[in-house]
């Protein structure tokens, strides 16, 4: 059982989402703005938030660091009525870890949400280092250096499958499959996450072998 936030302003798709997600045993509260969100966020954190972008109150996409400062173990999963690639993509940008498109079915989101509680799951408490980078597994955290380095699900997990393999450079499909495990995705979103990680690591960190895939330096 995990605990659950749903923010829906939409009423009629906030009730079906509850509906499925109690019948698997989790413990949902809902939230229909901004506000109410962060006065629940403010009685503590959930293991996940399903959060709509489009609220009466803002957007929500531009909330999505302040989630993660205040809840850092918190997994989110955007509602998008949008189909354009370029908000799915900066929802991830900003800190999602998943995205499902309205309109869409509950079996689907219920389904997204068991693939993300099974990561939070699978998370152990340990380290792994490759030279000045430490990845701090059971906090989903990058450390290099001093510096702390916040990321997404979909982020930690290329980094484990990386600093686990450190000397194997990994093709788009690898990545692909080893990571959304058989989840519809084009390569093209393994590129989305590459230049993400490029940009919080460095390019001299993370590199592109070309014609092949990445690894790390």
């Amino acid at each position: 059982m995990a605990s659950i936030l749903i923010v829906e302003d939409e009423k009629d798709v906030s009730d079906v989402v509850v509906k499925y997600l109690k019948v698997e045993s989790h413990d949902v509260k809902t939230a229909g703005s901004i506000e109410e969100m962060y006065d629940q966020l403010e009685r503590g954190c959930f293991d996940l938030i399903v959060l709509d972008l489009l609220l009466p109150d803002g957007d929500a996409m531009d909330e999505i660091p302040t989630i993660r400062m205040m809840c850092p173990k918190t997994f989110i999963i955007v509602l998008t009525a949008l189909r354009e690639d370029r908000n799915k993509i900066l929802g991830l940008e900003m800190g999602a870890d998943d995205y499902v498109t309205k309109p869409f079915n509950p079996r689907e989101l219920s389904a997204r949400v068991r693939a993300v509680l099974r990561r939070k799951n699978a998370f152990l408490e340990r380290e792994l280092i490759h030279k000045d980078m430490k990845l701090i597994v059971h906090e989903r955290i990058l450390m290099i250096g001093d510096e702390v380095i916040q990321l997404s699900s979909r982020e930690f997990e290329i980094l484990l499958l990386m600093f686990e393999n450190p000397k194997k450079v990994f093709t788009r499909l690898e990545i692909l499959d080893a990571v959304w495990q058989g989840e519809e995705r084009s390569e093209r979103i393994v590129d989305v996450y590459m230049s993400m990680l490029r940009k919080k690591l460095s390019k001299e960190r993370l590199v592109t072998v070309h014609g092949v895939g990445y690894k790390l330096a």
